[in-house]
């Protein structure tokens, strides 16, 4: 069984419909997952014994920023070492803000590679709430991260 967990943050519940969305498509490929905010959990308790695959959905704040409640887990990340664990990144922001545009997503990832994991999909970026386009991508996400994941065992 793969140990899942997608961990969101949200503002505008946005990203809380990311992360259902990649919640439902790991149901339909069999595999349960662990929703959890980022803000209430301590990245150093993630492990390999307890996390095959790791997906975050994180929101931009201003001018391109993560989020405040973000930022611990951010900072812990730094402490860990995650290496074999296979991630994603996806989230929603709005284009509106130009190059700043879910600069979170990929500040996450790089974030995720220093810590050794072991990036399975490319990123999914959402234009704010996820419609049928989106939910096509994410889908695809899910599948290219499992594909990831079942070719480490």
């Amino acid at each position: 069984m793969i140990k899942t967990r997608v961990m969101f943050a949200t503002l505008t519940g946005n990203n809380e419909a990311v992360a259902n969305i990649i919640i439902s498509e790991l149901e339909k490929a069999g595999i349960s997952a662990k929703k959890e905010q980022i803000e209430l959990v301590d990245a150093r308790t993630i492990s390999k014994e307890n996390t095959d695959l790791l997906i975050l959905v994180p929101y931009t704040f201003d001018l391109g920023s993560i989020p405040d409640e973000t930022l611990d887990f951010y900072e812990d990340l730094d402490e860990v070492n995650l290496s074999p664990i296979v991630f994603g990144v996806a989230g929603s922001g709005d284009d509106f803000y130009g190059d700043d545009y879910c600069t979170a997503v990929d500040t996450f990832a790089e974030r995720l590679q220093a810590s050794g994991a072991i990036e399975g999909a490319q990123r999914v970026k959402v234009n704010l709430y996820p419609d049928a386009t989106d939910e096509q991508a994410l889908a695809t996400f899910v599948q290219n991260l499992l594909t990831h994941v079942k070719g480490q065992d």
